[in-house]
């Protein structure tokens, strides 16, 4: 499958490991030198704002997607190709699936846990088969992984749906997959 876009779903903060925005900005640069698309919540601080400047840094395109009430709360990114601002959350992740041929998780709060539960949902149910991935090189979600596990082995997760999570520590690896088939 060739990868066009990469939607990339990460926390408005930056969180407390230094490490983790130095990771989201390789992350950006990394898709705009292979000539791959950014889309992400449209946001300029945290994570989303490192991806982003991270990918424009490097000549990359980057669609923001935002819903209007949140424009000015998590400061809406100026600088990107284009900012899609909508009117609902619900717009903003159909917009962003709609823009993006896979899925990527960066560490981020619950926001990011809800965007990557909605698209693993959406792909256990058949609604769409774009890889769904989770670059973790610092084990942030170990935790929400041995939580996936769990419901495996007590029966609320099959084995071939937990399989739909692509979980690789570099860009690299996890595009490789991507293009693949996983």
């Amino acid at each position: 499958m060739a990868v066009r876009r990469v939607c990339v779903f990460c926390g408005a903060s930056a969180g407390r490991d230094p490490r983790h925005a130095t990771f989201a900005r390789e992350v950006g640069a990394g898709l705009a030198r292979r000539g791959i698309g950014l889309v992400y919540g449209g946001g300029r601080v945290g994570l989303m704002g490192a991806v982003a400047d991270g990918a424009l840094e490097h000549g990359g395109e980057v669609h923001g997607v935002i819903p209007r009430a949140l424009v000015d709360r998590e400061l809406a990114h100026s600088g990107v190709t284009q900012l899609h601002v909508v009117d609902t959350l619900h717009e903003r992740k159909a917009r962003m699936a709609d823009l993006s041929d896979a899925f990527l998780a960066l560490p981020g709060g619950l926001g990011t846990l809800e965007e990557l539960a909605e698209v693993l949902s959406w792909a256990q149910l058949g609604l769409h088969d774009k890889p769904v991935g989770m670059l973790d090189p610092s084990n942030y979600f170990d935790p929400l992984l041995g939580f996936f596990d769990s419901a495996v082995e007590q029966g609320f997760l099959a084995q071939g749906h937990r399989k739909l999570l692509i979980v690789e520590r570099s860009l690299d690896a996890i595009l490789g997959r991507f293009e693949s088939g996983g």
